[in-house]
């Protein structure tokens, strides 16, 4: 019990630590190289202005860098490379204990949140230099890529074709598993829209991966618990300087990655390793979902009710502060559900287990 809690909070300290060392020259290169949105303002799904946006944001756009996700991720790899390099040179040590890179457990969502950081990486870096960065359907379809070849890895390679259901179970897709994988990736994605606050999507982020931390542990996927506590560390160091007033943003770089790493997380906990990790990810992860629902809803409205908006603005963060809510009381009421919501899917797991 202790070696694993060891092997869990080890990788939770080194991401954050590092993430603490590396940020002040990140942030240099940023500002540096004034890595921010050249156009200020933002656009809706039909090409005008959003006035309601861009009176409350406008200008800041064009003065706080963007990337910030790097922090994140960058604290991540090393932590996993450094564990993984030592345990390789000094076998038999206690170091070889620490490392958690497994095919098992690791592989697959490591992969997925490198590949979500270098896509939104080049879309942040094209952002900065005056473009609109990669189109949202250019982003669609990359995503769709990455969620198919897992989706076909898990249902050919690890021979998952099921998934536990609220209430109900065990519900058996059969080939339709990968359909559903491909669509809950994109809806999880669609959630990184929650970046729009100093500080929101860090708590927010760092909350649903420390309660899949506490999941994976209980489920003994020691390493799957170690991975996602160094993606906690390494938010965890990009919020520290993400609080208001932010240093930087998150951005597409940490969004792509987290929302993506997320959707194999929770399907590593659930079927692969007995437990309940999409059973409660509607739970868990609810600030996300009904970000995404918000903006569905907006939409719809729009479309049918002759333009007729049910929210001042979407997602339903912006929604609060056009209310005339502080910023920083929308961040930190969001931070206080995510809390929330990620205990009662804790107690759902363990009830159900």
């Amino acid at each position: 019990m202790i070696a694993d809690i060891t092997k869990i909070l080890v990788p939770f300290a080194a991401s954050f630590i590092i993430g603490i060392v590396l940020t002040p020259f990140i942030t240099h290169y940023l500002y540096k190289y004034r890595l921010w949105k050249k156009q200020p303002g933002k656009k809706t799904l039909d090409g005008k202005d959003a006035m309601v946006f861009n009176s409350l944001h406008k200008e800041r756009e064009v003065t706080v860098p963007r990337m910030g996700g790097t922090v994140i991720w960058l604290s991540v790899f090393i932590t996993a490379s450094a564990i993984w390099l030592i345990s390789k040179i000094f076998p038999g040590m206690m170091i070889e204990k620490l490392e958690f890179l497994s095919r098992k457990q690791t592989w697959l969502p490591l992969f997925a949140f490198m590949f979500g950081a270098v896509i939104g990486l080049v879309d942040d870096f094209l952002e900065t230099r005056g473009t609109n960065g990669l189109s949202l359907k250019r982003r669609l379809v990359l995503v769709t890529l990455v969620a198919t070849f897992c989706a076909w890895w898990f249902w050919v390679r690890l021979g998952v074709s099921s998934i536990s259901v609220p209430f109900l179970g065990t519900l058996d897709l059969d080939w339709m598993f990968m359909l559903f994988f491909v669509g809950l990736t994109l809806f999880i994605y669609a959630g990184g829209i929650i970046d729009g606050l100093d500080g929101l999507a860090g708590g927010v982020f760092a909350v649903i991966f420390s309660a899949y931390t506490v999941l994976a542990f209980f489920q003994n996927q020691i390493d799957l618990a170690a991975f996602t506590a160094a993606i906690v560390g390494g938010i965890m160091a990009f919020l520290w300087f993400n609080i208001p007033p932010a240093r930087f943003y998150m951005s597409e770089t940490g969004t792509m990655a987290l929302t993506l790493a997320l959707v194999m997380v929770a399907f590593l906990s659930d079927r692969r390793g007995m437990g309940a990790g999409m059973r409660v990810l509607p739970i868990i992860a609810f600030p996300l979902v009904v970000t995404v629902f918000s903006n569905i809803i907006q939409m719809i409205s729009k479309k049918f009710r002759r333009g007729k908006k049910i929210f001042l603005i979407t997602p339903l963060h912006h929604h609060f502060e056009a209310l005339g809510w502080p910023a920083y009381k929308v961040t930190m009421r969001f931070w206080v559900l995510s809390v929330v919501f990620a205990v009662v899917g804790l107690i759902v797991a363990f009830i159900h287990s």
